[in-house]
């Protein structure tokens, strides 16, 4: 095996894990620092917060990979997903398989060093990983899946640091449900053409005329989810000044997508990682408080 041929390899795997684009990493990441900050009574201990981080890291990797096995017939006939390893043949499907084992087991090897209500929690965590992929076969609206995978780091940052799972961990988890429908809606406005010619099912398609009132709705009903698990959780005011700053953002995001065109409809998208982090500068600053 000569070094260009492993340097081609490595560049394939690192583009099939979409580690050069780390806009996924961050929108898995925001709703779990949210969990971990609002779940701690102080700062939140280092061995969690390192565990939940590089899992993050790990498990979206592995979700991209997961994704693109089950893509891998469709993939070809989408333009924004033609270039993609499995694809073009830069990466075979038992490599794909194998390095989408890999990663789950290093995050399983992660986990095992937290209590065993959150290493129970990693099964359900896995299955909804894997399982997203299948959901655009069947589901009209697979983001709210897709939510669900993407926020259950909540519930599992709870059950680490309190060994419980208390409802404002559910609350949470379903407002992630929400903001997810609104940025992947954005996001499958970018690929509805596409998807209605090779039958994929998506929140655009769905939604069809209506996607932008149901983008601004999911964003409403997520502000006011968060809302309510700050009053129950008596946050300071900082916490819904993040929210309103928050809210400051969906409504530049209607300015975005409100004429469809597609390159804007994919920076709203993007730019829903500097709406996790408004948040989370809230609930940082009110825990400093």
């Amino acid at each position: 095996m000569n070094l260009s041929f492993l340097q081609r390899k490595l560049n394939a795997y690192y583009r099939l894990t979409r580690l050069d684009k780390p806009i996924g990493i961050l929108l898995l990441l925001w709703p779990t620092l949210w969990g971990i900050w609002l779940a701690s009574p102080a700062w939140p201990d280092s061995l969690v917060l390192l565990v939940f981080i590089i899992g993050t890291i790990l498990m979206r990797s592995a979700g991209c990979v997961m994704n693109d096995l089950a893509d891998r017939n469709f993939d070809g006939h989408v333009e924004r997903t033609r270039q993609r390893p499995l694809v073009t043949g830069d990466v075979t499907g038992r490599e794909a398989i194998g390095l989408a084992i890999g990663l789950s087991l290093v995050a399983f090897a992660l986990v095992l060093q937290l209590n065993t209500l959150v290493v129970a929690l990693s099964f359900p965590a896995l299955f909804l990983a894997a399982s997203y992929p299948l959901t655009k076969r069947f589901l009209s609206i697979p983001q709210a899946y897709l939510g669900i995978a993407f926020g259950f780091g909540i519930p599992m940052a709870f059950a680490a640091i309190t060994g419980q799972l208390p409802l404002e961990a559910w609350l949470l988890l379903l407002a992630n449900v929400f903001w997810a429908v609104a940025y992947d809606t954005e996001y499958a406005m970018v690929d509805r053409n596409d998807d209605l010619k090779i039958g994929i099912r998506s929140s655009a398609v769905f939604f069809g005329r209506l996607d932008i009132a149901a983008v601004m709705s999911c964003y409403i009903v997520f502000l006011a989810l968060m809302a309510w698990v700050g009053v129950r959780l008596q946050q300071p005011w900082p916490y819904f000044a993040g929210l309103v700053a928050a809210a400051l953002i969906a409504l530049y995001h209607y300015t975005l997508i409100r004429e469809r065109d597609r390159m804007s409809c994919f920076k709203a998208f993007l730019h829903n990682n500097w709406l996790g982090a408004v948040v989370f500068a809230g609930v940082l600053a009110s825990d400093y408080l």
